[in-house]
């Protein structure tokens, strides 16, 4: 055992300038997914936790197991050996590694190996055209701080889909996201005409829209279903306008809610805040619309409609009685009549004063009952305006959320 740790140490004495010996030094990489922390379409911001393998080969570290006791492989502490600096280029905060191994393992053929948990908070442009049906690709991508490409290079161990299969085995907690896949591409980083390997990862996940669905979407369509429902009531009254003006104030509320989800600024106009602009806009002209048709059926109502070819009757306060009269010519035909049968003074003045009464009592029924028999113009014109608005109104809602589902789903 003492001969061991004399080999070693004469490795671990000569490991930082393991990179003399040859040219470059191959470093193969591995990334698997732990966990789905968080994701800010805010910030655009994507947090996971993830394991990093390492392995490479130090030609000044090996041994030959049967000289020792069969002993092929041996940890030592971290800091002995060389270690190459990788770095996560889209890492926004310093303290991402959380979890580092104390020690470091190589075997009697040279080969060194080293696996770190990384809780990575890290920069992923985000495409929300699609909330909450959408599905977003962040890169991870790991270059060496130091060694250009000449000194250190970098490879991937397993493909796509070992990584994709391993990281589904030994992910814990994905939260309102679902993980799709893994797939790696190696790349070069080029700063003042140097270069860098560099292995992109890039992790594929798929949003879990339900949630969205139940507490956003599906109360907005209520809504509207509502809205539609209103056409059905009387617009004779006050309570069609205080119904689909509630109905507004509502969605109102519901907007406030997209503020604190969407961006403040991309590249394309979500497909939900077109949803809620567009079904705010529908609201905003049916409640418009039943604003106009309440004018028409009160100025209707206003109106006055004399009937042609009837008595006009008057009501005339004479010392505090309410007397009616009729017209001159009525007066003159009932002078004449009565002249013509030689009544008394006494007898025609009880004959007037009768056909007032009755004339008073007959007339006010007869003029409204022509008026109720005589049609509304306005109120018809509500009614036409009515029925065309109203059918417009269901096949552009009908159009739109057609257009809506096609987009989500393309």
């Amino acid at each position: 055992m003492k001969a061991l740790w004399f080999v070693c140490s004469l490795a671990l004495a000569g490991g930082v300038s393991s990179l003399d010996s040859c040219s470059y030094q191959m470093v193969n990489l591995d990334v698997y997914l732990y966990a789905i922390l968080a994701v800010s379409e805010k910030s655009q911001t994507f947090c996971p936790f993830i394991w990093v393998s390492m392995m490479w080969k130090n030609e000044l570290v090996s041994w030959n197991p049967q000289q020792f006791c069969g002993i092929s492989q041996v940890a030592v502490p971290r800091e002995l050996l060389w270690q190459p600096d990788l770095v996560i280029m889209e890492h926004i905060e310093d303290s991402n590694k959380i979890f580092l191994m104390p020690y470091i393992q190589f075997s009697h053929h040279g080969m060194v190996s080293i696996e770190d948990g990384f809780r990575v908070i890290s920069t992923c442009k985000m495409d929300v055209y699609k909330f909450p049906f959408d599905t977003q690709s962040c890169i991870i991508s790991f270059s060496s701080l130091i060694y250009t490409d000449s000194e250190v290079q970098l490879q991937s161990f397993s493909n796509s889909s070992w990584l994709t299969r391993g990281s589904q085995e030994y992910l814990q907690t994905q939260g309102e996201w679902d993980f799709l896949n893994i797939s790696v591409a190696e790349g070069k980083v080029t700063l003042n005409s140097l270069q860098w390997d560099a292995l992109k990862y890039t992790i594929t996940i798929k949003r879990r829209p339900m949630l969205i669905v139940m507490h956003f979407l599906l109360p907005l369509l209520f809504f509207l279903i509502l809205d539609l429902s209103s056409f059905l009531i009387s617009d004779a009254g006050g309570e069609k306008l205080g119904f689909k003006v509630t109905v507004l104030l509502a969605i109102s509320v519901l907007l406030l809610m997209l503020n604190d989800i969407l961006p403040s600024s991309a590249g394309r106009t979500p497909l939900i805040a077109t949803y809620c602009i567009v079904t705010f806009a529908f609201m905003l002209l049916s409640l418009l619309e039943a604003v106009l048709v309440k004018h028409l059926i009160e100025r209707d109502n206003a109106a006055e409609l004399p009937t042609d070819g009837e008595p006009h009757c008057k009501q005339e306060a004479v010392g505090g009685n309410v007397s009616s009269t009729c017209s001159a010519d009525e007066a003159a035909s009932c002078e004449q009549e009565c002249g013509t049968k030689g009544l008394t003074d006494s007898q025609l003045l009880q004959l007037v004063v009768q056909e007032l009464r009755n004339l008073r009592r007959n007339c006010p029924t007869q003029t409204a009952g022509r008026r109720e028999t005589r049609p509304r113009y306005w109120e018809r014109v509500a009614l036409r305006i009515n029925v065309a608005f109203f059918c417009l109104y269901l096949l552009a809602v009908c159009l739109f959320l057609l257009y809506l589902f096609l987009e989500w789903t393309a």
